[in-house]
């Protein structure tokens, strides 16, 4: 997705990355990944590829009111500009994407970042040879599962007491052919939608000032 004028940025996630991962992670889990597992999924594992969000970096010439102009259309408060605000991954096996992890800072959720970021990993596993993607989810969680629905996943399967801290099941999903044309005629929709919506939300809103006629009324 062409992320200009977004008011988020899409990256590869690297070790300096793991401290702030791991805070994201202690917020969104009940059992957590270690900052050794991630810093193995960096290091050592070629399946895997991870991927962070953060506030879009204003360009040299942007106007000094750029970062306010975030937290006003987001808002809430705009960490330093190389604070991740979320983060996912996944491990690429015999052409299958598998989405092992997606969270968001809690504050940040349902502004369009996991979308984002679910958009991200499904465009790079298909610009890596990826034919299929997959995942677990818990059965609890219906927002997710409402998301990656929207993405065209499907319920494919369970697993049984697949989370070990509270012995919930897992739904396993899984998509049509990410290169397919029925795929891509809707993914290619939702990211000119998702687009579209953080467009607008980050477009500062003209005030009304009091006293002054509506643009309807103006001539």
């Amino acid at each position: 997705m062409n992320l200009d004028g977004l008011p988020y940025l899409i990256e590869p996630m690297q070790l300096r990355d793991v401290a702030e991962v791991m805070e994201i992670e202690g917020l969104s889990f009940p059992s957590p990944w270690s900052a050794r597992a991630y810093r193995y999924e960096l290091q050592q594992n070629n399946l895997s590829h991870y991927l962070v969000a953060r506030p879009q970096r204003p360009l040299e010439k942007k106007e000094p009111g750029f970062w306010a102009g975030l937290q006003r259309a987001i808002g809430v408060a705009v960490p330093p500009e190389a604070s991740i605000l979320g983060y996912g991954g996944f491990w690429l096996m015999a052409g299958e994407a598998h989405i092992s992890t997606i969270a968001v800072r809690p504050e940040w959720r349902r502004r369009g970042i996991g979308e984002l970021l679910l958009v991200a990993m499904l465009e790079l596993a298909v610009e890596l040879g990826g034919d299929l993607a997959t995942l677990e989810v818990r059965v609890s969680n219906v927002a997710a599962q409402s998301l990656y629905q929207k993405y065209g996943f499907a319920k494919v399967g369970l697993r049984p007491h697949y989370y070990s801290d509270r012995g919930e099941d897992a739904l396993v999903m899984t998509t049509k052919h990410l290169t397919s044309a029925a795929f891509q005629s809707g993914f290619q929709r939702l990211k000119a939608e998702l687009r579209q919506k953080l467009m607008e939300r980050f477009t500062p809103q003209p005030q009304k000032v009091p006293g002054s006629p509506s643009p309807s009324t103006i001539p």
